[in-house]
């Protein structure tokens, strides 16, 4: 049961009969369509992934290149995985980024941090939407996750900051006539490569996930025990989920829990 609807969309012909995308969010938060703008100028400067130009953007909407949508290739599958990795080999600075942090309408905290990832990774994106969705989770679920970030050093697999889209689920995936995927709605940041590959698995993954995974790991293998690691990075996602969309996620937290 993937997402939930934040901003209106639409598309628009200008005068000159192109297209655009434009999405709006009425009593959009300070800075919410300016974060989403620095997040996919980020991405787009690392020339791995094809990501949407920006055509305007206010305070209350963002306006971006229209994409004809098509179905996704096996091809065009093993490309993603190829740019994905060469996105995130391009780096960040830090854990976090140097704007303002939205994850869906919620704000994300995204200072720049010098700390490992995994204790930047409990403080900053498991800590927050667990405690914004207490009044959704059992005691048993809350405390579950308390016991993760906890011990979250056990799982290992610290890694150098990657430049990450950090809400890659296959819907934020597009894929155009040519089979071409496109990378949209980002909460972009310096994270764990491990966060997008983890996510592009969700809910039945993206079209020829397999391909997607093989040609990843071909460019840049992931590190021993990523496997293990997938459930970790999902659940920041699920905990967003239940932060912003209620009990229709508990279930979703608690299986990985379980695995976990």
């Amino acid at each position: 049961m993937p997402g939930g609807s934040i901003c209106a969309a639409q598309r628009l012909t200008l005068d000159d009969g192109t297209s655009v995308f434009a999405k709006s969010l009425a009593d959009a938060p300070p800075g919410f369509f300016a974060t989403e703008a620095a997040g996919l100028r980020w991405l787009r400067e690392a020339g791995a992934v094809a990501v949407p130009e920006i055509i305007a953007e206010t305070p209350g909407l963002l306006a971006l290149e229209w994409i004809d949508h098509g179905e996704a290739t096996p091809q065009g599958a093993e490309e993603l995985g190829r740019g994905l990795a060469e996105l995130h080999r391009a780096g960040a600075d830090a854990f976090g980024a140097p704007w303002p942090g939205y994850i869906g309408r919620l704000p994300m905290p995204n200072e720049p941090s010098a700390l490992p990832w995994g204790p930047w990774f409990a403080q900053c994106r498991l800590r927050p939407f667990l405690e914004a969705s207490v009044d959704v989770l059992a005691p048993d679920d809350i405390a579950g996750v308390e016991h993760i970030m906890a011990g979250i050093a056990a799982y290992g697999g610290d890694e150098a900051p990657a430049r990450i889209h950090g809400d890659l689920w296959p819907g934020n995936v597009l894929w155009d006539r040519r089979g071409r995927a496109w990378l949209v709605d980002p909460a972009a940041h310096g994270g764990h490569r491990e966060t997008d590959v983890a996510l592009l698995g969700l809910w039945g993954g993206v079209p020829h996930h397999d391909r997607v995974l093989a040609a990843y790991q071909e460019a840049w293998p992931l590190a021993d025990g990523w496997q293990e690691r997938l459930g970790l990075h999902r659940l920041y996602l699920m905990l967003v989920h239940t932060a912003l969309f209620g009990a229709a996620y508990r279930e979703s937290v608690r299986a990985l829990l379980r695995t976990l």
